[in-house]
């Protein structure tokens, strides 16, 4: 007992801890996981199976790390059957109510904030922050330095590059006949250095070309040039 309290905490056998791991009461720790030196996890936190978690990583309370992506008949994508475990790397800092699914990987100094939710096939890359409330699709891509702020939406199948900025509440799309059947799905593609302002909108298979410039509220519906800015809905460029 502690302060009243019913002390709960469940590791398998299996599961490899290095030193100075702190577990939170009532966590769960599956077969196989693998975790670092200097951990924190903390309270009514699960580790599925086969996580592996690497040293000096910070993980809040309300944690589901390496869940398996589940669908009904209804799903046009199902979720792929075999996926890999999923990987954080060391010095990663993951806030309270996150969900991060099997077959991702979370780059090392990664920030991920609270109440975030990172799908399957996502790739995370080192030294990017993820905000609160941001939802990362399946089979996207992140890279190194990237910020996405606060209520963000990342729809599946996008690329984002390093050194990219998206402000609060940004969303994107990837199927341009919204669930008809026809087409192919893909999302953006957001080159390296590009700024995003808040509440813009992207649409489908659009390519924003590097260091450009996407102005608040925007929508934009077709490829943006490097080194530009674009505003207005539908998105134009800004005469200088």
């Amino acid at each position: 007992m502690k302060n009243g309290r019913r002390l709960i905490l469940k590791i398998d056998p299996s599961a490899r801890l290095g030193k100075q791991v702190k577990v939170g009461y009532n966590s769960i720790i599956e077969s196989e996981v693998v975790i670092g030196n200097h951990v924190t996890i903390g309270e009514h936190s699960i580790i599925r199976k086969g996580t592996v978690i690497g040293d000096d990583v910070q993980i809040g309370e309300f944690v589901l790390l390496g869940k398996t992506p589940s669908s009904n008949k209804k799903m046009a994508r199902k979720p792929k059957k075999e996926l890999q475990n999923l990987v954080v790397e060391k010095g990663v800092t993951i806030g309270t109510n996150v969900t991060i699914y099997k077959g991702s990987s979370i780059g090392e100094d990664a920030f991920i904030a609270d109440y975030v939710s990172i799908r399957e096939q996502v790739k995370i890359e080192n030294h990017t922050i993820i905000g609160r409330h941001v939802m990362v699709e399946p089979n996207t891509t992140i890279g190194e330095r990237t910020t996405i702020q606060t209520g963000s939406y990342i729809t599946a199948d996008t690329v984002i590059e390093s050194d990219v900025f998206i402000g609060p509440c940004c969303s994107m799309s990837n199927d341009k006949y919204m669930a008809s059947g026809k087409g192919f799905h893909t999302g953006p593609k957001i080159k390296a250095g590009t700024k995003i302002g808040n509440h813009a909108t992207l649409l489908p298979n659009i390519i924003i070309g590097p260091n450009a410039t996407v102005g608040a509220g925007a929508v934009v519906t077709k490829d943006i040039p490097p080194q530009s800015i674009y505003v207005g809905n539908p998105a134009r460029p800004l005469k200088s």
